[in-house]
């Protein structure tokens, strides 16, 4: 009946959102009636603290329309505010004795409140709740009333006692709230799970405002209630919801091996699909869990039913690989290639392996012409447009790695004919603006990354507008743009993968350009190129150089937040990364890192999250 119930409160929210519509559209073109120009005018009196001008309006108001609620509270707000408040006790008594709505039992006790008679204004309060239990249909107006007044205690006794004389009745939502705004959270949790139990669409808002109060630490004694909470609700009412929602909590924890048991419970119930176990995967993945993500990926490999899913799993599983090898590592990493390619076929169905194979082939194996002539071949296999356009991105970038620029360019703006407007060709326009970057036409690359500011991509929108401002920032400074050809130079190797060559470059420039805008940058870059060579302690001191020397600079969060992280992850040295974070906290509040700071800083100092 709840379900129903609310299905007829959305379908009457709707029709009164047309109406609203349809009536401000009449508005815009019919002058205002007499009534609205004096309501406004009233509110106007009001909002300003003219109370006495406020009171006649509203005096005359109310004449007009004896019942109208609007126009009685606004009474007496106004008598409470003149402090004439056996004005307003007037009023409300005359109200309540009409028998209208028990919210007025509310405001006659919160003016005894103002009056300072505590308890005379209990007893209204009581009276009230005592009214909502013989006609509920009350107790949302009475319940919010109290909480205009911010009397949250009776607002929760409210619902509460209604619940208790009626269960078919479901103010969940509304105690969840409440709760958590008088700091229960063990009852906020509940509730707001009792909630969900029974409306499932709402799951998600569930999480976002669960993650509001929990910590990335399991120790939390928030995080502790949650997942005592779930697992009591898996023992008394089983129900995948609660594993769902037990592996969530479990992420944010960053306790993926727990997430995982969990994903696997779901999975034995409904093992239709494997999705939520290889979401969990790409999570771990990006955290950089390489042994947990190889177990998930592994165990996918073994229970999956569809090919598609075996060779996803198995990709991935060699960009782990990848990732962490050697170039003694390549032959092995080259046969895996070669063996899943045996057995899956060179076919549409395998094309994202075949382009990770080409890319391996000349990237890692240097080995461009090779590369290219394999992936040429995918091209004579029947493919859509979009697979087409994936290979053709892949090829121009071996291209570039060969330092061939215009044949690169080429196949990208063949991509962009091909599928106009699509996110592909916004891809192959970046890839454009980046190799005209590469090859030092910065007047050009500059005009393309103009228009890909407004990409429907974020993605390729940050990207794009990221590097327009390395280059207008450093191109006017130097009339021969000596240390941008550099910098793209160093970009170029660090694409290449010759990371150590591009270090050098970029030392170059530190050394012969000291007093020029692309610095900062210049050292910054220099430092990310460290941590992937696990040079920390030299990125350290870069991003260090940039704390001390360029406070002023765009970058300088980013590098309070990478070092922050260096310290977190590589130093084992909380107490500065802390200092770091609180730095970004306090300092930068625009700071797009500034969200992530404030849930490391938490999470290091221990903090019980209720906010």
């Amino acid at each position: 009946m709840r379900i129903i119930r609310i299905s007829y409160f959305v379908i009457a929210a709707m029709f009164l959102g047309c109406f609203y519509s349809f009536s401000q559209q009449i508005v815009v073109t019919t002058p205002l009636n007499t009534t609205t120009k004096a309501e406004a005018l009233a509110k106007t009196y009001f909002e300003k603290g003219e109370f006495e001008k406020a009171l006649i309006s509203y005096t005359k108001l109310h004449n007009k329309v004896k019942g109208n609620p609007k126009y009685i509270i606004k009474l007496v707000e106004i008598y409470q505010q003149l402090e004439r408040y056996n004005k307003a006790d007037s009023i409300l008594t005359k109200q309540i004795n009409l028998k209208r709505s028990p919210l007025y039992l509310v405001d006659l006790g919160y003016n005894h409140h103002l009056q300072g008679d505590e308890e005379k204004a209990v007893t209204y309060y009581n009276q009230a709740i005592s009214k909502i239990l013989e006609k509920p249909v009350h107790a949302y107006s009475v319940a919010q009333r109290f909480e205009d007044h911010a009397l949250i205690d009776f607002a929760a006794q409210s619902y509460e006692r209604v619940t208790d004389a009626y269960p078919d009745l479901n103010f969940s939502l509304q105690l969840a709230r409440i709760y958590g705004e008088q700091a229960k959270i063990e009852k906020m949790f509940n509730s707001y799970i009792n909630f969900i139990e029974i409306n499932r669409p709402y799951v998600n808002q569930a999480k976002r405002i669960f993650s509001a109060f929990i910590s990335e630490s399991a120790d939390d004694t928030n995080n502790i209630t949650l997942r005592r909470v779930l697992l009591k609700k898996i023992q008394t009412n089983p129900d995948v919801l609660w594993n769902q929602l037990l592996s969530w909590l479990f992420i944010q924890q960053r306790d993926y091996n727990k997430a995982f048991a969990q994903e696997k419970a779901i999975y034995k119930r409904f093992p239709e699909t494997l999705q939520g176990i290889l979401d969990l995967a790409n999570i771990a993945i990006d955290e950089n869990k390489t042994e947990t993500a190889t177990t998930i990926l592994n165990y996918i490999i073994t229970h999956a039913s569809s090919k598609e899913t075996v060779i996803i799993a198995h990709q991935k599983l060699l960009n782990i690989a990848l990732a962490n090898a050697n170039p003694e590592d390549y032959p092995a990493i080259d046969r895996a290639y070669k063996d899943l390619l045996t057995r899956f076929g060179t076919t549409a169905e395998t094309l994202d392996l075949q382009i990770s194979y080409g890319h391996f082939i000349a990237f890692y194996k240097n080995k461009p012409e090779e590369g290219s002539s394999f992936l040429k071949k995918t091209l004579d296999i029947k493919l859509q447009k979009y697979q087409q356009a994936k290979v053709k991105l892949e090829l121009g970038d071996i291209l570039v790695f060969q330092e061939k620029f215009n044949e690169a360019l080429i196949y990208y703006s063949q991509i962009q004919l091909s599928l106009k407007n699509s996110i592909v060709a916004q891809q192959a326009r970046f890839k454009v603006a980046q190799t005209s970057y590469y090859k030092g036409d910065f007047n050009w690359a500059e005009s393309q990354l103009k228009i890909l500011k407004a990409s429907t991509s974020q993605l390729i929108a940050n990207d794009a507008l990221d590097l327009k401002l390395l280059i207008s920032d450093n191109r006017q400074e130097d009339s021969l743009q000596t240390a941008l050809k550099l910098y793209a130079k160093a970009d170029l190797l660090a694409f290449q993968n010759k990371t150590n060559r591009a270090i050098t470059l970029l030392d170059q420039v530190l050394d012969n350009h000291k007093t020029e805008t692309i610095v900062d940058q210049t050292l910054y870059f220099q430092a990310q190129l460290f941590e992937k060579q696990k040079e920390f302690n030299k990125a350290k001191a870069n991003y260090e150089f940039i704390i001390e020397n360029f406070k002023d600079d765009i970058l300088i969060d980013d590098a309070y937040y990478a070092l922050a992280n260096l310290h977190i992850n590589q130093f084992n040295t909380p107490e500065e990364a802390k200092a770091l974070l609180e730095r970004i906290i306090f300092n930068y509040a625009d700071s797009i890192y500034v969200v992530e700071a404030r849930k490391k800083y938490r999470t290091l100092r221990g903090d019980a999250i209720i906010n």
